[in-house]
């Protein structure tokens, strides 16, 4: 016949932690008990109201624009300073947009493309 065998090694650990709580709330360091539970609960806590907090300053503050000499679209974080992975030109993020880091004096132009016609004589 079988013998029945239950193993309570896990349960007095519990049996015993609740013995503790129950005699520190009889003898009136209940608050002691429940400033340990509130601790336990914010560090539980914790860790998601910091990535709930990650992800909120994130979406505020990434940018995701076009170089304007290349048009190659990349992310930075807003107020830095970066360099174009495709072209290497140095770029300031500013207002939510790439602007070209360049010497004061410096003229931006565009260059256009004019058609050849040939004359004939």
């Amino acid at each position: 016949m079988r013998s029945l065998q239950f193993n309570f090694s896990g349960f007095s650990f519990w049996l015993t932690l609740l013995a503790l709580i129950w005699l520190l709330g009889s003898i009136g360091l209940g608050w002691l008990v429940k400033s340990f539970i509130i601790l336990i609960g914010l560090i539980l806590v914790m860790p998601l109201l910091a990535f709930i907090g990650f992800r909120w300053w994130l979406k505020r503050n990434l940018v995701v624009d076009r170089c304007p000499v290349c048009d190659y679209e990349s992310a930075a974080i807003n107020g830095t300073q970066l360099r174009c992975p495709s072209c290497s030109e140095p770029l300031q993020v500013e207002k939510r947009h790439f602007h070209r880091l360049t010497p004061p004096g410096t003229v931006d132009i565009t260059a256009i493309e004019v058609p050849v016609k040939q004359i004939e004589e």
